[in-house]
């Protein structure tokens, strides 16, 4: 007789995946919600079923990330498509974006009938910009990415949630001469390539994490390169290291940045620091 639902659930949890990431694998593998699977832990899985959800379970106890399995996140209200080509957005980012209305809603107030431009450096999935520019549909939102792979999975994910993004690719601000923006944004790799929390991270890739030896590799260059992108008074907001807010301070202050400070996330720990550019 097949397994049912509820005895392939106590294996997930004999095998150390959480119930809660077993719920949502069999939800994505049988076409269901989680509350379904909840509520039906009774019914039979065919033989077809049974083998998938065995070798989902085996990746997923193996660290790989349920986002990468179920090929979904949410992230800032927004159901985002992920792959293995992307980091997999973080809750702890959403301050990034909540920073990022904070700065836009003083020019929608000063003038309606502005639109701001706003990059997002580094995009990824493109969960950052696209919860901007979902929250703020009056900008004009750009995002980069030097890899050809994560700006297609943003790019798609902008289709699919039907907003306005201007995907460019290049690193930083290489693909932005001659373009200068009212606020900039990035979640770049902060992440020291020596750090031993990169052998936890083993399934996401790598040149989106590591930055060089301390890990502000990637937040010298946009610091160095954002006075020639941003108009005056522009912002610029960077998510970094739970370390390394002094060091990015002092990054925007030896830049000739103004007003500079460091947010914390709900966990109390310094996540993103940002400055204006005087102009």
């Amino acid at each position: 007789m097949s397994a049912s639902l509820a005895q392939w659930l106590a294996l997930a949890q004999l095998r150390g995946v959480p119930r809660l990431d077993a719920q949502r694998l069999a939800a994505h593998q049988l076409g269901r919600t989680r509350e379904w699977v909840i509520a039906h832990d009774d019914a039979r899985l065919g033989a077809r079923d049974a083998a998938a959800l065995d070798a989902l379970l085996l990746r997923r106890a193996a660290g790989t990330p349920l986002a990468y399995l179920v090929g979904r996140r949410e992230f800032h209200g927004l159901d985002l498509v992920v792959s293995a080509d992307v980091l997999v957005p973080r809750p702890e980012t959403e301050l990034l974006v909540d920073w990022a209305l904070e700065r836009l809603a003083p020019m929608r107030a000063a003038d309606p009938t502005q639109v701001p431009d706003v990059v997002d450096l580094g995009t990824g999935s493109g969960a950052v910009a696209l919860a901007v520019a979902h929250a703020a549909p009056w900008v004009h939102m750009t995002a980069t990415d030097a890899s050809a792979a994560a700006l297609d999975v943003a790019g798609r994910n902008a289709m699919r949630l039907a907003l306005p993004l201007e995907c460019v690719a290049g690193n930083w601000w290489q693909p932005l001469a001659g373009r200068c923006f009212a606020l900039a944004l990035a979640n770049p790799p902060y992440v020291a390539h020596a750090d031993p929390h990169l052998q936890t991270l083993a399934h996401e890739p790598l040149q989106a994490l590591a930055a060089g030896p301390d890990g502000l590799d990637a937040l010298r260059c946009i610091v160095a390169g954002a006075p020639a992108h941003l108009a005056p008074a522009a912002w610029l907001l960077l998510e970094h290291g739970f370390d390394q807010g002094d060091a990015v301070r002092r990054l925007l202050g030896a830049a000739g940045f103004q007003s500079i400070e460091t947010r914390h996330d709900l966990a109390g720990v310094p996540r993103c620091t940002g400055g204006r550019w005087p102009g």
